[in-house]
């Protein structure tokens, strides 16, 4: 443990023990793998069911009268109701697969936004990634609504007052992120929720970052909609979930046609089956689905509040030797959730990812798909560091240690460490 991290261990920031390194292949050969938030090394649970799911059980689903086929339809829907539990959705008939977050969002656009005209107002924030803001830019460029964007506090939360002042009966749509990925400041989604529909709003919740370390509740926080990723949950890539209220989702036009989401189809007219198939045109993502449900089965074995316990801790013991050298800035607030985002004077963050790649240790570098937020902290990029459940102080030590040899390297001022 380097002499920075040493003197971090008190009780307010101890790391809860076990970390879970040993479930994860991709971790081997002594990594220190920071870019979770990027995306989550998988555990080896998950890598088994996607095998299965391909190999000795694949079938396809929703189709076949043969037995393997009906169970693996079976399954499929099994894990529609896991993901239904998992964010405590009314009915699995809320829970919609799509390829992941930046479709659901590009989905709840190109569908529910129809109904807006011109005139009409969507409400963003500053930290937004660009999956939140490129969508509504191309809905207002086709219909001619409005964009407001809500700033942010000093600490760089979503500045919950400032959003509400900018509220009118013109805003149709609040869309905001749960937790920031540049900054892992935690949105208060209640209280947005209740704003927004004092004035008739819908609120849509970029869940991503949220999903893998808070318990989700998407009736108790009153969000209308809610999209995350598969891969940021430990699970696959190209899975992910829209959740929508029923009674949204049954107004809702289809986006794409084909098999899979009519009940009948002629050369005059179509009809369209029942959400959520009528949004899941073609054959699925099955074994990314059967993924998906092991990601939330293990993620739930270990706890969402212990995870977010842990990876509090981690950042609060980065912080805080972070901090003590002269040179380096830190962003966002001191609670973020799992993501420390820092920056080092004179040092580009692609240097820095570099120089801490050479030894081991892995962060991104870069704007994080938020340029609009770069802006906002003056700097064109940042490095960032985020946590997952297999990291450790050690981890943490290691990212310290790098720091310190970056700022010998490029001959940054330093603090006597």
């Amino acid at each position: 443990m380097s002499g920075v991290l040493a003197e971090q261990t008190s009780d307010a920031t101890r790391v809860p023990e076990g970390s879970r390194k040993a479930d994860f292949p991709g971790l081997a050969g002594n990594w220190a793998y920071l870019d979770t938030a990027a995306t989550a090394q998988k555990p080896q649970v998950v890598i088994d069911a996607i095998a299965r799911a391909y190999g000795a059980d694949y079938a396809t689903v929703h189709r076949g009268v043969y037995e393997r086929s009906a169970t693996m339809t079976m399954r499929y829907e099994a894990a529609r109701e896991t993901v239904a539990r998992f964010i405590h959705a009314a009915s699995p008939g809320e829970v919609v697969f799509v390829r992941g977050a930046t479709e659901g969002i590009n989905l709840v656009a190109q569908s529910w936004g129809q109904r807006l005209v011109a005139g009409d107002r969507v409400l963003l924030s500053a930290l937004e990634h660009h999956s939140n803001i490129v969508p509504w830019q191309m809905l207002r460029d086709r219909t001619g609504i409005e964009i407001d964007v809500a700033p942010l506090t000093d600490d760089g939360r979503i500045d919950e007052d400032a959003l509400e002042a900018l509220l009118t009966p013109r805003t149709k749509l609040v869309a905001i992120a749960h937790v920031s990925n540049v900054l892992g400041g935690v949105a208060d989604v209640a209280r947005i929720a209740r704003a927004a529909h004092a004035v008739g709003a819908l609120l849509l919740v970029d869940g991503c970052q949220a999903a893998a370390r808070l318990t989700i509740d998407v009736q108790a926080m009153g969000a209308d909609f809610y999209v995350f990723s598969g891969h940021k949950l430990y699970g696959p890539t190209g899975i992910g979930v829209l959740w929508g209220r029923a009674d949204l989702l049954d107004t809702m036009p289809p986006v794409q046609g084909g098999g899979a989401m009519i009940e009948t189809v002629t050369f005059a007219a179509t009809t369209y089956a029942s959400p959520p198939q009528r949004f899941e045109a073609g054959t699925p993502a099955i074994a990314e689905v059967i993924g998906l449900a092991a990601a939330i089965d293990y993620v739930e074995s270990i706890g969402l509040d212990a995870i977010h316990a842990h990876e509090t801790a981690l950042v609060a013991a980065a912080r805080a030797a972070l901090g003590r050298i002269n040179s380096v800035t830190l962003f966002g607030p001191q609670d973020s959730a799992g993501i420390l985002s820092f920056a080092i004077r004179g040092v580009h963050p692609h240097d820095i990812g570099t120089i801490l790649d050479e030894s081991g240790v892995a962060i991104r570098a870069g704007h994080h798909c938020a340029q609009p937020l770069m802006a906002v902290l003056g700097v064109p990029a940042t490095a960032r560091a985020s946590f997952g459940i297999y990291n450790d102080l050690d981890d943490v030590a290691r990212l310290a240690a790098g720091i310190e040899r970056v700022t010998r390297i490029f001959g940054a001022v330093t603090a006597d460490i």
